[in-house]
Formats: C-alpha cells, sequence, structure tokens
C-alpha cells in the first residue's frame, strides 16, 4: 500500500467519523492534512508571503463544507478541489499579497519543502499546470502572482501597456482554473 492510498483510507475514516460527532478524529485529519496543504501550496505556486494564511484558509472552507463529503468517494480529490477554488478566490483578491518572500525562487525547491516531504507528483502537476499556459499569460501571471511586481514594474518588463497585463493576468487566472478543474478527477 503506497502513502497516497493510506493517507486516502485514514484521512476518509477520520472525516466520516467526525461527519458523526467524532472530534478526536476530526483533529486528527485536521492536524495532518495541514502539512500537506502547505506542501501542495509550496508546489504549485512556490513560497509566497501569505501562503500560512493560504493554508489556514483551505482548512477553513474544508471545515465549512465538511458535510459535503461522501465517503463512498475518494477523499483527496475533494480535499484538493477545495484548496484549489479557495486558492484562486484568494489570488484573485490579493495581487499585491501573493509575492515572493525575499530570497526564494519560483521553483519551489529548497530544505523546506525536502524537510516536508513533498509529494513530487503535485510539483509535476503543478509545472505541468502552468505549463499549460502560453507565455503571454504565464510570465505577466508569475510576474505579478508570484514575484509580486506591479502591473506598471510587469508591462515595463514585458514591454506592453499596463491593459494588456491586466487581461493577460486574468485570462491567465481563468485558464489555470479550467486547466485545474479539468486535471481534476
Amino acid at each position: 500500500m503506497n502513502n497516497h492510498t493510506a493517507d486516502e483510507q485514514r484521512w476518509s475514516s477520520w472525516l466520516a467519523s467526525a461527519q458523526k460527532g467524532d472530534g478526536t478524529a476530526y483533529e486528527a485529519l485536521l492536524t495532518e492534512i495541514t502539512p500537506a496543504i502547505k506542501s501542495y501550496l509550496l508546489v504549485c505556486f512556490g513560497q509566497f508571503e501569505h501562503i500560512d494564511d493560504c493554508v489556514q484558509e483551505s482548512l477553513l472552507a474544508i471545515h465549512q463544507g465538511r458535510h459535503t463529503y461522501d465517503s463512498q468517494r475518494p477523499f483527496r480529490p475533494w480535499m484538493f478541489a477545495i484548496i484549489r477554488h479557495r486558492t484562486i478566490d484568494l489570488l484573485r483578491k490579493s495581487s499585491p499579497k501573493l509575492s515572493p518572500k525575499e530570497g526564494t525562487s519560483v521553483v519551489p525547491i529548497s530544505d523546506e519543502i525536502e524537510a516536508q516531504n513533498v509529494d513530487w507528483n503535485l510539483y509535476i502537476d503543478g509545472s505541468r499546470l502552468l505549463k499549460g499556459l502560453s507565455n503571454t499569460l504565464r510570465e505577466p501571471l508569475i510576474l505579478t502572482k508570484i514575484h509580486g511586481l506591479s502591473t506598471r514594474e510587469c508591462a515595463s518588463q514585458l514591454g506592453v501597456s499596463e491593459n494588456v497585463v491586466k487581461v493577460r493576468v486574468h485570462r491567465g487566472i481563468r485558464q489555470l482554473r479550467l486547466l485545474w478543474e479539468a486535471d481534476s478527477p
């Protein structure tokens, strides 16, 4: 049995028990999925300033949607769909807030990630999704949402107008959301 299968069974069982009122199972679930959520976000987006806020928002969204989980269905796709949707919402709302911490790179390869036992399949999926965007959509999205450049700075670096950057970022987020949704089982 691989780690994903073991996690799947354990997490599914804990949430099913939590839905029946088992607070201990629910606490165990939240404790165990928290580092998984952070690793997933690091893999998909790299280190950014408010990653812990995104983790907390994701946990809150899972808490609010826990009644929608069907124990006859896989847990991981349900959980990661919630995380993806919540993160996209946060990206839309917090353009300047989601910038990488000083000294970090967009590519999330660091000792911190290694120490968290990152699932490299998620890294490959995140890279694949970003690579699914055209350069004209990917570059302004990375420069503004991950590197934290202003629209003006991004426009100057790319040699286009600020309006073009805004449109490309909007389209990039929309396309990324569609790619994520199409990638969900």
